[in-house]
């Protein structure tokens, strides 16, 4: 018997009496029309509760169906997609326009023994390289950024940094000579999972190997080497490019002079970690990733996932004090009632934050370069194990790929058997570590491995910028870098911290602030 008739029967089964004035046991009239398979391939309207409704409402529940034109958006999204895919084919090109590229066709070896048998980098640059090429910056992005960090003839649009970089900038290029690149693993140029594997003449996608910050800064040195530029005047960066520019100083303390690290670490927090983990989970389980395992240049992009991602990645980037001035409350539209959709003025900043960006990045350098971060640790025990590591695997450079046992999967990575247990209690945590109260636990001296491992940069002169309303790097994670440098003999070490009575920003500081954080950078430089 089918469901439609099924219904019919109990309904007539009903006493008329009790139909007519129980209104727990009357019920709406059926329409036949309305019943589909959940599964189905039928698209729904963009209100698809309207009809349903009004028919509801006459029937006497008091209760409608709630609309929801946020999935709707993400579903006719979906669609679109898919029939531009037929015709426009495989991913878009990730390129913010013009810009200069560095080809490598020596192979380089990664730190978890990955190999690319070739690469490329996406890099930009302002100013003159003075004749003893003396004068050069590097400046290093943050996650997502690519190479275009100011406007330039070719590329007139304006970039991630247009203020920080010019004559009379920050980054003065009536002085220096300022190169900026798309690390390793992005997809604004350089080579990265979107890019096509020389060997097998697919895209790399999830067979791309892990990468490590140190990696993409040996990437840089080769665009450096390829200039002629052997001692860098300045490497500065903000956030993950303040990760790179104290990993330049560990790689190779010769080759730098001064060293700028904006709202970066020296070792990622367990904090940002699992919010980058969060990220990279709702990416993941995208069904257009998940079915294809990352392998979706020719399909359908994992535009929601991507989203949401960015969703989660702006509630950190941003602070709370901003939020408070900007939406506080507010709701859109107070006039209408309360919807599960985006109905706040701050859900629909983030939802507007997530839409403009899920086709602009790469979902996969996404997932590569976020991991990278996670993995950054500067203490002298990692420092050691990776050097292991790279000596155990140099020899996949000397047979460069001719035997087949180099291009095995060594990603085998499976979920421990038995779940993480707590080992003590958060009481006993608080009690063990000994923190006075109304301090953060990380804010005693820094750990001796950390120490040791930051002592090549002893006699570089350093400025740490930190922000005391981020969330993501906290402050105390720039006072730990400054504090460590000091303790290894370092007497050159300027630290700043910008109280939220300077900077409500929050992690974007670095972005938005040209007087703070730019005016401590012009000062540091000289």
């Amino acid at each position: 018997m089918s469901v439609v008739k099924t219904v019919d029967v109990f309904a007539r089964s009903i006493p008329r009496a009790v139909r007519k004035t129980n209104p727990r046991t009357r019920l709406a009239p059926i329409q036949r029309s309305i019943i589909r398979c959940i599964h189905s391939e039928t698209k729904r309207s963009a209100q698809p509760a309207v009809a349903e409704q009004d028919e509801q409402t006459t029937s006497g529940l008091v209760n409608p169906q709630l609309s929801f034109p946020c999935l709707d958006n993400v579903e006719n999204k979906t669609r679109e997609l898919t029939g531009k895919r037929s015709l426009a084919g495989p991913e878009p090109s990730y390129t913010t326009g013009e810009h200069e590229t560095f080809h490598s066709a020596e192979p380089i070896l990664l730190d978890w023994g990955g190999v690319l048998p070739s690469f490329d980098i996406a890099w930009e640059a302002w100013g003159t390289l003075n004749a003893d090429k003396s004068n050069a910056i590097l400046l290093h992005t943050g996650l997502s950024a690519s190479s275009h960090a100011r406007s330039t003839d070719r590329n007139k649009k304006p970039g991630w940094w247009e203020k920080f970089i010019g004559p009379g900038a920050p980054l003065d290029t009536n002085k220096y000579f300022v190169i900026c690149t798309n690390v390793l693993g992005g997809c604004y140029g350089s080579t990265g999972p979107s890019s096509v594997d020389p060997l097998s003449g697919k895209r790399y996608a999830t067979s791309f190997p892990i990468l490590t910050m140190s990696d993409m800064v040996r990437a840089q040195y080769r665009l450096l080497d390829h200039l002629g530029i052997q001692k860098l005047y300045a490497s500065v960066g903000c956030s993950m490019g303040g990760m790179q520019s104290l990993a330049v100083g560990i790689l190779d303390s010769e080759r730098v002079g001064r060293i700028v690290s904006v709202s970066g670490c020296a070792r990622s927090h367990p904090y940002s970690i699992a919010m980058r983990h969060t990220q990279r989970q709702v990416l993941m389980n995208d069904s257009a990733w998940a079915q294809t395992r990352g392998n979706y240049y020719d399909t359908l992009p994992p535009h929601q996932g991507m989203k949401l991602a960015r969703e989660i990645a702006t509630i950190t980037y941003r602070s709370g004090p901003e939020w408070e001035k900007r939406f506080g409350r507010s709701r859109a539209d107070p006039s209408k009632p309360p919807a599960l959709c985006p109905d706040f003025l701050i859900e629909t900043y983030l939802d507007h934050a997530g839409e403009k960006w899920c086709l602009e990045y790469d979902a996969n350098s996404l997932l590569y370069v976020s991991k990278a971060m996670d993995l950054f640790d500067l203490g002298r025990e990692l420092q050691e194990a990776t050097a292991q590591r790279r000596r155990e695997n140099a020899d996949k450079l000397s047979d460069r790929f001719q035997q087949e046992e180099s291009l095995v999967a060594t990603c085998n990575l499976t979920l421990p058997e038995k779940p993480y247990e707590e080992q003590e209690s958060s009481a006993e945590i608080m009690a063990s570590a000994s923190i006075p109260e109304g301090q953060p636990v990380s804010s005693g001296a820094p750990p001796e491995d950390l120490v040791r491992g930051l002592s090549p940069l002893r006699d570089i002169p350093t400025l740490v910028l930190g922000v005391a309303s981020d969330i993501l790097f906290p402050a105390w994670q720039q006072r730990e870098i400054a504090e460590t440098l000091r303790k290894v003999g370092n007497r050159s070490v300027t630290h700043v911290e910008l109280g939220e009575d300077r900077s409500l920003f929050g992690h974007d500081t670095f972005l938005l602030d040209l007087e703070g954080v730019g005016g401590e950078i012009r000062r540091f430089l000289g």
